[in-house]
């Protein structure tokens, strides 16, 4: 077969350019530091490196979230805890209140010093999120959950939480109703509490329970009855029936005990003078407590058991919404050491996610400066055939 020299000119062109195109291919890759930079130099390792790429911009996007939650949780945290200084200060100035020689005067100054606490404590619990929403607001709202109204303190979040969209179900806000507004009454298991009508000096503490197994869940009353200098009482259940308890002689600061409950009489009842304990339930608002303990402290011309009976049961139901709001704190401090696991595992599906798609895509950059000399010595060579072919050329062995 001949072979005219225009073929061989295009056939060494052809190999030139074909060297020229690998060789800045390589040195592109060298460049980039991948093996891989559109889909046709390896669709299987392309694939391999888009779904590693999916894989790290989820866990970006879970990563995300988790640190809104953590944000989220540790201002509330931090919240509870104001919450908690700000009430153990309250306690405090309770029982000052409790001493015999102050005067209706100062137990009002102490009053309003509850009440100036009370302001710093609605602040407390309509803590702003800084982006619109507020920490306690439940399933979430537009305007400051607790409004302070006539009536008492409202609630007008949503009961609920708002979670972020991850396994773990973390969550962006607590219940606020749940910790401030659901405290259990009494001591968490039955209250105490005068009747309206008491006329004597007597009070009744919170009581507690000696035998759980005893409780049966209903309420009783104890009624004083005094004849002839001699005090006795009675006690009848939530129906009106008598208990094994009838016409008992009654010394002041002696447990009363019946079916598990055992609570203490102290001071001096008048005749008629009854007091009660009915089951506990979930109800109570830690601002309805704060606004009867101011009402009881600036009550003036009260006696010494109407005192006593006051800021007892004020501390009582401090000390229920108290363990409440400790018990929110020991959430958001749950979550929290939930979400640094959480931040573990994002970690590690992130690190996954980049190791595969650098085994996709990276270069091995050593194998590639290799592969890349070879590149130049060919091109080199491939000049070198070029300037000969050239030289075959007809004119020049006429000129020659």
């Amino acid at each position: 077969m001949r072979v005219t020299t225009a073929n061989a000119f295009d056939a060494t062109v052809d190999s030139l350019q074909k060297r020229q195109s690998d060789m800045a291919a390589a040195q592109t890759r060298l460049t980039a530091g991948k093996r891989v930079l559109v889909a046709s130099d390896d669709p299987s390792a392309a694939a391999r490196a888009e779904r590693a790429l999916a894989t790290q911009v989820r866990s970006d996007a879970q990563q995300r979230a988790l640190d809104a939650s953590k944000n989220s949780m540790t201002l509330t945290e931090s919240a509870l805890a104001n919450a908690g200084d700000l009430l153990q200060q309250i306690r405090e100035t309770l029982v000052d209140a409790g001493n015999a020689s102050y005067s209706d005067s100062e137990r009002a100054s102490l009053a309003d010093k509850i009440a100036g606490l009370r302001t710093q404590l609605l602040a407390v619990a309509n803590t702003s999120d800084g982006s619109g929403g507020y920490l306690f607001g439940g399933q979430g709202t537009t305007q400051p959950p607790f409004a302070d109204t006539t009536g008492g303190v409202q609630y007008r979040g949503a009961s609920g939480q708002v979670q972020v969209a991850l396994p773990e179900q973390l969550p962006l806000t607590l219940d606020g109703s749940g910790a401030w507004m659901q405290a259990r009454t009494g001591n968490g298991v039955f209250v105490t509490a005068p009747a309206s009508t008491n006329t004597g000096s007597a009070w009744i503490d919170s009581g507690s329970v000696t035998d759980p197994s005893q409780l049966t869940g209903s309420g009783y009353t104890v009624t004083f009855s005094v004849s002839g200098g001699a005090t006795t009482y009675s006690v009848t259940d939530s129906a009106g029936n008598p208990t094994s308890l009838v016409n008992v002689p009654y010394q002041s600061g002696k447990s009363i005990a019946i079916d598990g409950q055992s609570y203490t009489v102290t001071g001096a009842p008048a005749d008629g003078d009854s007091f009660t304990s009915t089951p506990s339930t979930p109800t109570q608002s830690v601002f309805d407590v704060l606004d009867k303990a101011i009402a009881d402290l600036k009550t003036p011309l009260r006696n010494t058991g109407q005192i006593q009976q006051g800021v007892n049961s004020g501390i009582r139901d401090l000390d229920q919404s108290m363990s409440a709001l400790s018990g929110l704190r020991s959430q958001a401090g749950q979550i929290l050491n939930l979400a640094d696991s959480t931040e573990g595992r994002i970690g590690a599906q992130q690190l996954y996610g980049k190791t595969e798609e650098s085994n996709a895509t990276d270069l091995d950059m050593v194998q590639a400066i290799s592969d890349f000399q070879n590149q130049q010595s060919g091109y080199s060579a491939a000049l070198q055939t070029y300037a000969t072919v050239q030289k075959m050329s007809l004119f020049n062995y006429i000129n020659g």
